[in-house]
């Protein structure tokens, strides 16, 4: 499934995107650390590195993500050049906002004070948490916060009471999504639009996902007795028991898919990584044979 959704004013926010890459010291990249790699936007990396700027990468919704593969997400990330990484979640939202400032000092510390104050770039994809992080280094509420991809559409500035400038932008995807796992991944999170994909395809590879990496968290919340068989027997039984019935016996596939995908959002099923480090080593989660718009380096 090469997942294609770009809507109209991604294209200009790609092209915003590079334009402020110039005027700022550091990227802040906030990723979904349940999919950190998947949701990794492949199009900043050559923005960034064309520009020399340092990185800091926000794993977001940690609280919602595996406590072990969370410290092997950070620390894979901090390997990476000229990059930080940060742990942030509902359960540490507070203290791990307060590590961002410190952090983004030691990426850029040639700027400091009024007369040369620390500017910072928020990227990420859509629904992945940009405007919460903006809300809370800002300390009040200036962006717009819903779980529907694509609610901000236009680039900000905001100042933080830390001394610090900030340009949020919108949340921007890749035109194509040629790995087919980061594609069901990123659907699963919710982090494209819901026409981009079906729903029971990806319930049914939700399904196969816990399965292999979470089988006692698959049999405990859905309370079944084992997991052998395919996937659709397993999604069939699980609409039975949830009641997601249709006259004549039928199942409701189409609610008892989003129920599926809804309790994984939520966290509702368990704290659950979608991905490693190593899944991605033979596997890029970006097809480098496509085109990616760079900035002119003499702008």
């Amino acid at each position: 499934m090469a997942i294609q959704w770009f809507p109209g004013h991604m294209n200009t926010a790609r092209k915003q995107v590079a334009e402020t890459m110039a005027k700022v010291d550091l990227v802040i990249e906030v990723v979904d650390a349940r999919l950190p790699l998947s949701s990794s936007n492949p199009m900043i990396e050559p923005m960034r590195r064309l520009r020399q700027r340092p990185a800091l990468k926000v794993l977001n919704k940690a609280d919602l993500a595996d406590p072990r593969l969370n410290k092997i997400w950070l620390e894979w990330f901090k390997s990476q050049p000229g990059t930080e990484a940060v742990l942030l979640g509902e359960d540490n939202k507070i203290q791990g906002a307060k590590l961002i400032p410190q952090l983004c000092q030691a990426l850029a510390p040639h700027r400091d004070g009024e007369e040369k104050p620390l500017r910072a770039m928020i990227v990420g994809i859509p629904n992945v948490g940009k405007s919460t992080l903006i809300n809370h280094l800002a300390k009040r509420k200036i962006a717009k916060v819903a779980d529907t991809p694509g609610v901000t559409k236009m680039q900000q500035r905001v100042e933080t009471l830390a001394g610090m400038i900030l340009y949020d932008t919108p949340g921007l995807m890749w035109p194509k999504v040629q790995n087919e796992d980061s594609g069901y991944r990123l659907a699963m999170a919710g982090s494209i639009g819901r026409n981009a994909y079906d729903e029971v395809d990806v319930a049914l590879y939700a399904i196969e996902t816990l399965v292999e990496r979470y089988p006692q968290l698959l049999l405990d919340r859905y309370k079944l007795k084992d997991l052998l068989g395919d996937a659709e027997p397993l999604f069939e039984l699980i609409g039975k028991k949830r009641g997601a019935m249709l006259s004549g016996g039928r199942i409701d596939t189409q609610k008892t898919a989003d129920m599926i995908l809804t309790e994984f959002r939520s966290g509702t099923l368990g704290r659950i990584t979608l991905e490693t480090p190593d899944d991605f080593l033979e596997m890029p989660v970006y097809d480098p044979n496509d085109e990616v718009e760079l900035p002119d380096p003499d702008l």
